[in-house]
């Protein structure tokens, strides 16, 4: 069942919040020992919690299982090791603050899932915990950096899981997993309270789900100012979850882009998947064009790169900062240390100076991108990797260039951007289309994707079993 169903069948009394986790660690024992999904479980406390939620509970997410990453997102009394070995076992005494309103909100955290060290890969592998398998093909990875929170709603072992998004951390793995996942607008989720500002508001937090209402359920949940913060949004004119089961109305101008910014390939398949996407809109009512945004420019790549380099040389300080100790170099990845240890550290008037660059380029975008507009894309200008093909490199390379292109830009941008699964290709594998929305309006992206999935239904369907074992 969808989260809103589970919560639902608990409210009513026709099933318990312990059944729900039960159900939810069987699943677990079952299918993750060849997915590798999960890093660490709570059972004990899930089921005491579980065993506090009653007949009547009216919050959304009464007695709902859920998955958090186990990057930067921290929960009372479970481990935070980012996917390394270099930061020891840290067990927070707090919870992140969105995690904390998940919790209010009534959902029971089973665990926490994979992720490649630091989220610098965008396929889940780590030399510490190992590699996330996609669950509709074994062979496949599940993308990264939230490839374990990916595996894990695909397989139906949660129907919710948490993740994070840098440059393109829940969409990825959700174009390479088949499910649902929105990258709110910067402001829209708190960072806090370990993180002030890091990567000046351009990492998110955000979850990965099966269905449209799941999501805006969520979106409700975390979304809203904790004191502090350095970017905030005001609450939408109606609840997320209202929007998405009411999306009727909804009709906006769509454009379309087939092609990716500075001439990075895209193959057959996710160009096929927009088309699909392209008709399936203009069939509900939208007006919709092929018009790729202003996206080229000459500085962009090495702007980014410093900016994420130099943020995620302040990460590491910050979660030293948190773990009250520095980090263990010889417990990075070669890849990882060379990158941000051994490399020389940015200097503060360069970062700010990349910084300076891509604000100007969202300016230019965003002047020239209708109110009343949505972008359609491919999520990713690739099918997924092979598994343990790409693992042993970190950092902006070409490979993860081919992930990040049409996905770190709204990073940048700060708008909302959804990946949803409308498009498999002909043996299974899950093909993303994404649809961006002007900064702030996740209403509008929530509107479409309910709109879609009432009208057509996603691809492919929970269940789907494993292609080729491993």
């Amino acid at each position: 069942m969808s989260a809103a169903e589970q919560a639902a069948a608990v409210r009513s009394g026709e099933a318990t919040a312990r059944e729900l986790v039960e159900a939810a660690l069987a699943q677990i024992e079952r299918r993750d020992p060849e997915i590798g999904a999960f890093v660490a479980l709570c059972a004990d406390r899930a089921l005491a919690e579980a065993d506090a939620v009653k007949p009547g509970d009216a919050r959304p997410l009464c007695g709902v299982p859920i998955a958090l990453k186990d990057l930067l997102s921290a929960s009372a009394g479970l481990p935070t090791t980012h996917g390394s070995s270099g930061l020891g076992d840290w067990v927070a005494d707090h919870d992140t603050h969105h995690v904390r309103r998940l919790r209010e909100a009534g959902a029971i955290v089973v665990g926490k899932t994979n992720s490649p060290e630091l989220g610098l890969r965008p396929v889940t592998e780590n030399a510490r915990y190992g590699t996330t398998r996609n669950p509709h093909d074994l062979r496949l990875s599940a993308g990264g950096s939230s490839g374990g929170s990916a595996a894990a709603v695909a397989a139906g072992m949660v129907p919710i899981a948490e993740g994070n998004d840098l440059g393109g951390s829940l969409r990825i793995p959700a174009s390479c997993c088949g499910v649902i996942s929105l990258k709110p607008s910067r402001g829209r989720v708190s960072i806090g309270p370990d993180y002030a500002d890091v990567a000046l508001g351009a990492g998110v937090d955000g979850v990965l789900t099966r269905t449209v209402l799941d999501t805006a359920i969520a979106l409700d949940a975390m979304a809203g100012y904790e004191p502090g913060d350095h970017h905030w949004l005001a609450p939408p004119p109606a609840p997320y979850a209202r929007t998405a089961t009411s999306p009727h109305d909804a009709r906006v101008r769509v454009r379309v882009a087939l092609d990716a910014p500075h001439g990075v390939p895209v193959d057959e398949e996710p160009r096929a998947a927009v088309q699909l996407a392209a008709a399936r809109l203009a069939d509900l009512g939208h007006d919709v064009a092929e018009r790729a945004p202003n996206w080229d420019d000459e500085g962009f790549a090495a702007s980014w790169s410093t900016f994420v380099t130099g943020a995620l040389q302040h990460i590491i300080r910050a979660l030293e900062r948190l773990h009250g100790q520095p980090i263990e170099p010889a417990g990075l990845e070669p890849a990882t240390r060379a990158w941000l240890l051994d490399s020389p550290r940015v200097e503060l008037v360069d970062f700010l100076e990349a910084h300076e660059w891509l604000g100007a380029f969202s300016r230019r975008l965003l002047t020239d991108w209708p109110a009343d507009t949505v972008l359609l894309t491919p999520t990713l200008t690739r099918l997924p990797a092979t598994a343990e093909a790409i693992g042993a490199n970190a950092g902006v390379t070409d490979d993860a260039l081919r992930f990040s292109a049409l996905v770190r830009i709204w990073n940048v941008t700060g708008q909302p951007a959804i990946s949803l699964p409308l498009y498999a290709t002909a043996d299974g594998v899950p093909v993303g289309i994404q649809l961006v929305a002007p900064p702030g309006r996740e209403d509008v992206l929530i509107a479409l994707a309910a709109q879609l999935e009432q009208a057509h239904g996603w691809v492919p369907r929970l269940g789907a079993s494993a292609m080729m074992p491993v």
